[in-house]
């Protein structure tokens, strides 16, 4: 049973970092393409950054140059790296698994002074 586990949530303030980390519980993780998505309360759940088998990323308008996602195969996790954290980024993130649309139980990210 494939399984993601998402840690390293809090509170920060504004300004502040966090790392976010998301382990699988699967074979071959380095076939996958793996995503991170956040939900705000009220607002869809958004895409936050892509990272794909070939290393190849992607991020969404808002985190371009302050957040960064990476992968350690050999750990079967993937990161994501935030810095200059802001109040908008207050959410519930997520990993995604693909193909196979898996999920994390998310983990709670708030800025907050």
């Amino acid at each position: 049973q494939v399984q993601l586990v998402e840690s390293g949530g809090g509170l920060v303030q504004p300004g502040g970092s966090l790392r976010l980390s998301c382990a699988a519980s699967v074979n071959m993780f380095r076939l996958y393409s793996m995503d991170w998505f956040r939900q705000a309360p009220g607002k869809p759940r958004e895409l936050v950054a892509q990272i794909s088998s070939g290393g190849s990323t992607n991020y969404e308008d808002s985190v371009k140059g302050r957040f960064t996602i990476a992968r350690d195969n050999a750990k079967n996790t993937v990161y994501l790296q935030m810095k200059s954290l802001k109040l908008e980024d207050t959410a519930v993130y997520y990993c995604r698994m693909s193909p196979g649309d898996y999920w994390g139980q998310g983990t709670q990210v708030t800025v907050s002074s």
